[in-house]
């Protein structure tokens, strides 16, 4: 059989082709096993064990399976059922930590039910590895009841000769009454968190804030210090601390220095909720009033433009990745409105002539302007250079050159760059994750929406997890589609463009794993999801490429 086999079902053949896509083949598992990242007293297992132990007495001694697959499909060390089958299980890798997606373990139960976020059943032939052929299994998704994220898979699994199409309801039913307990242990979990959040603000009017899974709680004071960026930060350490250890303990608590995206360094103590949540307390130190850096929403961001300080007429470059609003940075330090300024492209010379652009730059310097910019300064070629940079040795009039980064210069252009006294380097948009709500807010207020949009800070949280190749122009977009769609009230991840409304990136990168993720997204979309041949291509084993997009949260 394979994938264009016409006696297999359409759904089946799909999940043949994703597996052969991701360069797996029928005789050889590409197995996972990683048993230290499973949460054996999370809140799934606890709302799970009633219900298994409940199936284990209703399948008594039968030859039949039960499994518990966690939201990375890791199978959960949870045993129920016949002790032969589980032993024939566990020697074709169904163990505790198991990884089973379809790009390790192909078409079964639990990996398409994960991919597909249904349910569904796998009957012998219709695996895709061979050693899984004797089975049948049906799988069923559990999703979080209130935030409606996929939370595990529940699995029942049997020999091929023992399957019964009840099996599919009998799975179904269990997984409900899972999603049951955890509303429950949800109602309860929200309980506890503004129990916490009321007992840290009756003591003293300080800021107070209480993070969980869809739950944010927070005090008038930290409204007025906290901007909706530092909401993405402080949600990193509230997943570092809401980890808890083996026997379900909470960690104890924490005080860390933290700067808001002001600017201020305040001292924070984080606490994690009761057990039984993923909720963290913050208590922040009170922010002292006469302190103007601390005035929360209206407070001022600094920029490239604010950390250089450039005498009147100095002769600037303003380096930077397209679209990282090097234009823009120079019409700031010339002052705005009201300033002359005349503007050269350097990539005109190669379109009109080289005679031509020179005549316009002489053109310029006799106007007399109050700044010259000249953008693109790579793409002049020799001569033109040449003649500029005689003119930056006048000093008049002042000018200012736009490019990509310094280190990206080569000849003329880096020799231009040299010359100038004052150098500004502008980072991408995805390393300037602090500007986002301030970014936003100024486009807004530059299309009339200023006063009558908001972005809400779960809309800017996913923005900020994506990684701009377009940088501002690309979020310019963004924010004029989201205006014109809607024209007033608050935008939530819902009203971003359908591209937009998950974040890639659920967490900060280091440089070093920024370069690995556009590595390994690169090389994937090269070969349009084909993993054997993306990891050839970077050089490295498919089982290292399976570790670093795990690690990376990449879902090609």
């Amino acid at each position: 059989m394979h994938p264009g086999d016409t006696t297999l079902r359409p759904e089946i053949a799909r999940s043949w082709w994703r597996s052969e896509l991701s360069g797996l083949t029928p005789t050889a598992a590409n197995l996972r096993v990683e048993p230290d990242a499973v949460h054996r007293r999370g809140r799934l297992v606890s709302a799970a064990e009633p219900v298994l132990s409940e199936l284990a007495e209703q399948l008594g001694s039968a030859d039949f399976c039960v499994l518990l697959a966690d939201r990375e499909s890791r199978i959960v060390g949870l045993p129920v059922g016949s002790r032969p089958l589980r032993a024939r299980l566990e020697a074709l890798g169904v163990v505790t930590g198991g990884v089973f997606l379809e790009e390790t373990t192909g078409t079964n139960s639990i990996a398409t039910a994960h991919e597909l976020r249904r349910g569904v059943a796998v009957h012998g032939e219709e695996h895709y590895l061979e050693p899984f052929k004797r089975f049948s299994c049906y799988g069923h998704p559990i999703r979080h009841p209130v935030t409606h994220r996929l939370e595990g898979v529940l699995d029942i699994t049997c020999l091929t000769r023992n399957h019964s199409p009840l099996l599919a309801t009998v799975i179904a039913r269990a997984a409900r009454d899972v999603e049951e307990r955890l509303l429950l242990t949800a109602r309860r979990a929200e309980q506890r968190m503004l129990a916490a959040y009321q007992a840290a603000t009756a003591r003293r009017n300080r800021p107070v804030l209480v993070l969980g899974e869809g739950v944010v709680l927070t005090s008038p004071a930290a409204v007025e210090l906290l901007d909706p960026v530092d909401h993405i930060r402080l949600r990193e350490f509230a997943a570092d601390l809401g980890r808890r250890g083996a026997d379900g303990s909470a960690r104890p608590p924490a005080i860390r220095t933290f700067e808001l995206s002001s600017g201020r360094v305040v001292s924070v103590r984080l606490q994690a909720v009761a057990r039984g949540t993923d909720g963290v307390l913050f208590e922040f130190d009170d922010p002292d009033p006469a302190d103007a850096t601390v005035r929360g929403r209206g407070s001022t961001r600094r920029t490239a433009t604010q950390s250089v300080a450039i005498a009147p007429g100095t002769p600037v470059y303003v380096g930077g990745a397209p679209g990282t609003g090097r234009t823009t940075t120079v019409r700031s330090l010339a002052g705005g409105d009201g300033v002359r300024i005349t503007a050269l492209d350097a990539s005109e010379a190669a379109v009109r002539g080289e005679a031509t652009w020179l005549a316009d730059l002489e053109q310029a310097t006799k106007d007399n302007p109050d700044l010259l910019l000249v953008e693109d300064v790579h793409l002049l070629p020799g001569p033109c250079a040449a003649r500029l940079r005689r003119l930056m040795e006048r000093s008049r009039p002042p000018m200012a050159l736009t490019g990509p980064p310094l280190a990206e210069l080569t000849g003329h252009s880096a020799v231009l760059a040299a010359d100038c006294p004052a150098h500004i380097e502008l980072a991408l948009l995805r390393d300037r994750a602090e500007e986002l709500p301030g970014l936003v807010r100024a486009m807004l207020d530059n299309l009339g929406f200023g006063d009558r949009v908001r972005f809400t800070p779960t809309a800017l949280a996913v923005l900020a997890g994506h990684p701009w190749p377009g940088n501002l122009r690309e979020l310019d977009t963004v924010v004029r589609t989201v205006a014109e769609r809607r024209s007033a009230g608050d935008v939530t991840p819902r009203d971003l463009p359908e591209a937009y409304r998950i974040s890639p990136r659920r967490r900060s990168m280091t440089p070093l794993e920024r370069a690995e993720h556009d590595a390994i997204t690169g090389a994937l979309r090269k070969f349009r999801g084909n993993k054997l041949r993306a990891a050839q291509e970077l050089g490295i084993s498919r089982t290292t490429l399976y570790n670093r997009m795990r690690v990376l949260k990449i879902n090609l």
